[in-house]
């Protein structure tokens, strides 16, 4: 067998492992639905500190679920909310409520670098995306907090807008978590996301601290998730337009 061949083999199998382990990380973390309070701390290349709060609620899970968002603080974003919906194959459709204009808009494709509402989070970063939307190449293996990790590289498929050329995750070995993942737009570090805290929360591991680094602008928010839950009872009604122009933040349902 010729060496070229041996060389396509091997990388071939490189690909097949590296979209093995994310689909597997992905699958291991896969719920019908998520709640959590957000407590945010967005810091600037200052050092000056501002606090946010949110309510996230997510129904369904990768690729087909739908999620809000919603500011409870400080008082001048409070009621601002964003509805997300996730496809298997395409972007996410995306609406922001606005009370104080009483006025919901449409995110479009172009504007979803764009950061939001004073977070280091671009819209896009509040997507969840199918593990099929993506072509991977395992870099090999690095330790991330002490923990030997996967590294792997995403690129995403023709037809699969993004405004990241490619990313690199850090996958712990151990337990089925991304704990980094740094986004590129050609060779230029734009967005670094890190993942601490990790706990086993009814059965799945999760990490209750996330910090984003924006490089570009020197600025890093982190959130540190407050009364989490899985798989709790939720109305596919509150994941709709009308239930965002409510203006209140939803809490999920609970058996009685």
């Amino acid at each position: 067998m010729s060496k070229t061949l041996l060389w396509l083999i091997a990388g071939v199998c490189a690909a097949q492992d590296a979209r093995e382990i994310v689909a597997e990380a992905q699958r291991r973390t896969r719920t019908e639905s998520q709640h959590y309070e957000g407590s945010l701390q967005v810091i600037d290349a200052h050092n000056r500190v501002t606090a946010k709060k949110w309510i996230y609620d997510r129904i369904g899970s990768h690729g087909r679920s739908k999620a809000v968002l919603r500011f409870t603080e400080p008082p001048e974003v409070k009621g601002v909310a964003i509805l997300i919906v996730n496809h298997p194959d395409r972007a996410s459709d995306q609406w922001m409520w606005t009370p104080a204009i009483q006025r919901d808009r449409r995110i479009a494709l172009q504007d979803r670098s764009t950061r939001f509402f004073g977070t280091d989070f671009s819209f896009e970063d509040l997507e969840e995306r199918d593990v099929d939307q993506y072509d991977y190449r395992l870099l090999g293996e690095e330790t991330q907090g002490g923990e030997p990790c996967w590294k792997i590289e995403s690129r995403p498929r023709p037809g699969r807008q993004s405004q990241y050329s490619h990313t690199q995750a850090w996958i712990r070995k151990d337990v089925p978590v991304t704990v980094r993942i740094d986004a590129f737009r050609k060779d230029e570090l734009v967005r670094r996301i890190t993942w601490r805290d990790i706990e086993k929360i009814k059965g799945i591991w999760t990490a209750k601290t996330m910090e984003v680094f924006d490089a570009r602008r020197n600025s890093r928010t982190v959130m540190r998730l407050e009364r989490l839950d899985y798989n709790i009872p939720m109305k596919d009604s509150d994941f709709t337009l009308e239930a965002l122009r409510v203006g209140q933040a939803r809490r999920p349902v609970r058996d009685p």
